[in-house]
């Protein structure tokens, strides 16, 4: 669940756009209206990004050519159930007699035949309840994608909002190393301060730009991962909020805990897998039920000569009745031990799967839990960062401060800003993560 973006964590990042706030204090009133507006405009910019990113999924959902190919089977499997629960077909049969069999009233000359089988009552309920209970395990599995998907978009949505935000912060700093730099180079013709100041600068500046560099060309890859999810090609530009919402667990714990146990598609398709079995076994102990047959012949008589009764040529019907013994029970007892035993597999295997999925929760919990711990220490922290480097930079101006301790604050406020970023998107990712455990 962390991150992706690993190199952009270099103390030296970070953003100088809100670093100098104005000496003159502004009103009240003004400083309140900026704030409700501000507020506001930020509030409406991530509901627009929670919305494009809703449509991101939407769109990944409808192109991923997996989840396509797992309805596909799952309306390819439904239509077997009635196949297998349908009565075996109608046999028709015909004959003609080459030679005609004499009979008391008349030579018998064709004859033709009609039969039904019936298996064992309720063994096609069984085994039409298996196949839908088996459709039901690949529709389970298309809901898996599906929140897979809809995690993979979120995360690398968010891995995109982190290497935007660390190129906006690098670009900034580099603004601000510039001012420091003019300042430095003012002090050092006033012979208040020595050249070393400026060569730290330009050595920063280096670093900076260099980092900048690599950050712009990351994004390429993460755009082409974004797009392969989507399976389309981006023709906008991604939506970011300037500052990224928050995304917070919607239930209680306990409740996720049951969710993701009892409705989490993996859980969910191994569930019917086994409740298939069970159909299986009741269709396996009917198969080794006797079967029947009901038949109807029709025999065609001619008439015979000579004879005047009242039955001459009377044709033949006769109805008749099979029954399917199966005596050697061998075969069908394998049967039902071989679809008890794939059942115990199966429940083994969703005992393991719970057992994963407990594991899987608890270390997103923790996650989830750092993440947020981290967003309200790195604005604090960011804070008073910040109101350091005001006092240095005012003192370093006035000759008071040493510039070094003004380039360590500069490093720690970079640090602070984009951990923050990083705190948000993991606080965000995490929550997509535990949806994606309950199938979200």
């Amino acid at each position: 669940m962390k991150l992706l973006i690993n190199k952009i964590s270099h103390p030296e990042l970070g953003s100088g756009s809100k670093r100098f706030r104005n000496t003159v204090p502004a009103g009240r009133l003004e400083f309140g209206m900026t704030i409700i507006v501000l507020g506001f405009v930020l509030g409406f910019s991530g509901l627009q990004a929670q919305t494009q990113l809703q449509v991101y999924q939407d769109t990944a959902a409808l192109n991923n050519p997996s989840i396509q190919s797992l309805y596909r089977q799952y309306e390819m499997v439904k239509q077997k159930a009635p196949q297998i629960g349908t009565l075996p077909d109608l046999t028709f049969g015909a004959g003609y007699f080459i030679s005609p069999v004499e009979t008391r009233v008349g030579p018998q000359q064709v004859t033709l035949g009609v039969s039904q089988s019936f298996p064992w009552f309720g063994q096609l309920d069984a085994q039409e309840k298996a196949v839908i209970e088996r459709a039901n395990v690949v529709l389970e599995m298309f809901n898996s994608e599906r929140s897979k998907i809809n995690f993979n978009v979120s995360t690398t949505y968010y891995n995109l909002y982190v290497l935007r935000a660390a190129v906006r912060i690098t670009e900034d700093n580099i603004l601000l190393l510039n001012t420091m730099k003019d300042l430095a180079n003012v002090k050092f013709e006033s012979g208040k301060a020595s050249m070393v100041d400026v060569l730290r600068i330009e050595m920063e500046l280096g670093e900076l730009e260099n980092q900048l560099s690599y950050l712009q060309d990351s994004e390429r890859p993460l755009i082409a991962q974004f797009e392969q999810l989507l399976n389309a090609e981006l023709t906008e530009e991604i939506t970011f909020p300037e500052v990224l919402w928050s995304e917070e667990l919607s239930i209680s714990r306990e409740l996720i805990k049951d969710s993701v146990q009892t409705v989490n598609p993996s859980i969910l398709s191994l569930q019917h897998e086994i409740l298939s079995f069970d159909q299986e076994v009741i269709a396996a102990k009917k198969i080794g039920a006797p079967s029947f047959t009901v038949g109807l012949n029709y025999t065609f008589v001619g008439d015979r000569a000579g004879y005047t009764g009242d039955d001459n040529g009377r044709d033949v019907i006769l109805p008749t009745i099979g029954v399917k013994i199966p005596l050697y029970r061998k075969k069908y007892d394998a049967l039902i031990k071989e679809k008890e035993i794939a059942k115990q597999a199966v429940d083994l295997k969703k005992e393991n799967l719970t057992n994963e999925l407990k594991t899987s929760l608890a270390n997103g919990f923790r996650d989830y839990d750092d993440a947020v711990r981290r967003v309200d220490l790195y604005i604090e922290l960011t804070k008073y960062a910040r109101q350091a480097l005001d006092i240095l930079m005012a003192e370093y101006t006035s000759a008071e401060a040493n510039f070094e301790e003004v380039i360590r604050m500069d490093r720690k406020l970079l640090k602070y800003e984009l951990e923050l970023e990083k705190a948000r998107a993991e606080q965000n990712t995490t929550v997509a993560y535990i949806n994606y455990l309950m199938g979200k």
